[in-house]
């Protein structure tokens, strides 16, 4: 075979020719825990079903043409972003794939991924811009997502053709920064001042690990470095690290644009691993803690217009246009990146908030469409088409890239170890360091009901820890193994049960799913009920609006007494009797009632402007304006009539 020949410009190298790499190099720093290989992991139940119809009914029934064609005759505008959505679909399809590899499913893939190829230049371009305007606004940014997808495809299937593709698209968007002296954190948008094109550095990082090639991993590196230097936008360039690691708010970092932000904390995350540098992952770590503390909202994401918001404070107001959720895609993404990194039950117990709430709540009961924007209080509002010819919108194509991640976080391993992060019934193999295989099968309604039972089989006798996450709600758990009381679970932690396992050995798992109230981070006098992961909200189907006042009855330690509803609309998922008091300003009117609440993932799933919901409860609530109305006009406010489900 003939070998790549090198030219250099500057301080990189380039291939003229690539048939062959260096081997793939193993990262400096390896994972506290590792994801779970492709088809390892079978969810069922609610989850289940959920991850099925989005498969079925959204991700591999795209027409995979529309995403293809813009690549193809590379017309698109200055201000366009056609360029994401072929690498956004990808890398859900990729997942789904991982989760569920069929034939069927694998020849959806190689006609996406030919089909791209097919349309890269002889420089190596892959792109929807033509020649005058590339590098322009979105260029850099949807060059991301194609090298994103088309690593994706090599690391299931081992095509060397794919990685080829991917590194002579790096290598000609590499040439041309360094050829024309430009600053990446110079281009796209002014607006987003070099955030978005910033957030290549992932897949550079990725395809570094890939190849070996050391040139991706000095790019890498100078894309990092020009993020502390002067540029036309800042005198001390973006300063993500530097500011993340002092504590700065979300808000107050570089522009606000939450979704491309978090985009470049990823790409840091995976050159942590391959440098081991302690400040990326300092920041890292830092600012996911920081929009914890400043930008999470009630229901596990957070944004306004796609902005930090200060979320967590402003989240009990009528919000224009909240929770983006390509916002809340990536912010899981983030957080799956911390809990690999890091191992914290914390961040699973973000993932399972955000599931539950934020990201399902988003997407259609049939799981053929998303929102673009997700209220606290209003209603439900289905993303309108931004280019039409696609039939797509970026909030549409993200949604699945973070449910089809569930598999993966759903069930690890440590190296010592399996870590159960996700309760829901399935099973689940995980490969231990000797080489002995383990099965975990669960059977479970939770978060329906509080036990959870395992089964633990080890392919023989042997010893070794097994982690079960314990949530931090959950202030009250109990574990057995075998019929046996075993470790105390205490809230946070993993509980870590260490002995020898045999096969067909159990374990019984009871948690907390006590109401409880959330009081507003602002101070409001409001409160939000939770259940467990489970936010819950009124719904206008099962608590009309009335000439009452009423106020949330808890107890001393701010838990509610819940009763499951004798009855409840079909397509709610979980609906709970809630005690509140009425006139609890008049000392002789006052007296008891139950309002139902249901889960926030079914509020408003009728996707209509005559259903609608209500997280936030104002203390006393007033219950005859108790929905807010036409909320779909704020967050559409050019629109002539309110967006529908669209029939594709």
């Amino acid at each position: 075979m003939t070998g790549p020949f090198m030219i250099r410009i500057g301080c990189f190298s380039f291939l003229c020719a690539i048939n062959a790499y260096s081997e793939a190099i193993e990262p400096i720093i390896h994972d506290a825990f590792t994801m779970a290989a492709p088809g390892t992991v079978q969810i069922d139940g609610w989850v289940g079903g959920k991850l099925e119809m989005c498969l079925t009914n959204r991700v591999m029934v795209q027409d995979i043409e529309s995403l293809v064609k813009p690549f193809r005759d590379r017309t698109e505008p200055s201000g366009g972003w056609r360029c994401e959505y072929w690498g956004k679909w990808f890398t859900s399809a990729a997942l789904g794939y991982s989760y569920q590899p069929t034939p069927e499913y694998r020849a959806v893939l190689d006609k996406a991924v030919h089909g791209l190829i097919a349309t890269q230049t002889a420089d190596g371009y892959i792109g929807t811009y033509g020649p005058k305007i590339q590098l322009g606004h979105w260029d850099i940014w949807g060059r991301k997502y194609v090298l994103l997808g088309l690593l994706a495809d090599y690391d299931l299937t081992g095509d060397q053709a794919v990685l080829s593709s991917a590194a002579r698209s790096a290598d000609y968007l590499m040439k041309e920064l360094t050829v024309s002296r430009i600053n990446i954190t110079e281009t796209g948008l002014d607006v987003l001042k070099g955030l978005a094109p910033s957030s290549i550095l992932e897949p550079i990082v990725l395809l570094y690990q890939r190849t070996g090639e050391k040139r991706y991993l000095e790019f890498a590196q100078s894309i990092v470095a020009q993020w502390g230097e002067k540029n036309k936008f800042y005198p001390h360039g973006l300063q993500l690290i530097t500011k993340a690691i002092a504590g700065v708010p979300p808000l107050k970092i570089a522009v606000p644009k939450a979704y491309e932000m978090m985009s470049c904390f990823e790409g840091l995350c995976e050159l942590y691993r391959m440098t081991g540098d302690q400040r990326f992952r300092d920041a890292a770590v830092a600012f996911a803690n920081n929009i914890r503390v400043h930008e999470r909202m009630v229901v596990g994401s957070g944004s306004n217009q796609e902005l930090w918001c200060d979320g967590a404070r402003c989240q009990t107001e009528i919000i224009e246009q909240p929770i983006e959720t390509c916002v809340t895609a990536t912010w899981m993404k983030l957080c799956a990146q911390m809990l690999r990194i890091t191992g914290e039950p914390v961040w699973a117990d973000e993932l399972e908030i955000s599931l539950y709430n934020a990201l399902l709540g988003a997407m259609t009961p049939k799981g053929n469409w998303w929102s673009y924007w997700s209220p606290l209080n209003g209603q439900r509002v289905p993303s309108t088409f931004q280019q039409t010819d696609i039939a797509l919108s970026c909030c549409v194509a993200s949604g699945p890239r973070a449910l089809l991640l569930t598999p993966r976080w759903a069930v690890m391993a440590a190296p010592e170890g399996p870590v159960i992060n996700l309760y829901a019934p399935g099973t689940s193999t995980v490969a231990l360091r000797d080489g002995t295989t383990v099965k975990i099968i669960q059977e479970t309604d939770f978060p329906l009901g509080d036990r959870v039972a395992l089964s633990i089989s080890p392919t023989k006798k042997l010893h070794f820890p097994l982690r079960l996450r314990v949530p931090e709600w959950s202030k009250k758990t109990t574990i057995t193994i075998n019929d046996e009381p075993s470790v105390a679970g205490r809230p946070g932690t993993y509980a870590v049960l260490e002995r020898d396992w045999s096969p067909g050995d159990h374990i019984a798992m009871t948690l907390d799913l006590r109401g409880r109230s959330i009081a507003a981070p602002s101070g409001a006098p409001q409160l939000a009920l939770m259940r467990g992961p489970i936010v819950l909200a009124l719904d206008d189907r099962m608590v009309k609006a009335q000439d009452t006042a009423v106020r949330l009855e808890t107890d001393a330690d701010g838990y509610i007494e819940l009763k499951p509803s004798a009855t409840k609309p079909n397509d709610i998922w979980m609906s709970f009797d809630v005690p509140f008091a009425v006139n609890p300003s008049h000392f002789f009117n006052h007296h008891k009632i139950t309002l139902a609440m249901c889960d926030f993932s079914s509020a408003g799933n009728q996707w209509s402007d005559k259903n609608l919901y209500r997280v936030w409860l104002p203390q006393p609530l007033f219950l005859h304006d108790v929905y807010p109305e036409d909320t779909w006009k704020l967050m559409y406010p050019d629109a002539k009539s309110r967006p529908v489900i669209p029939s594709l």
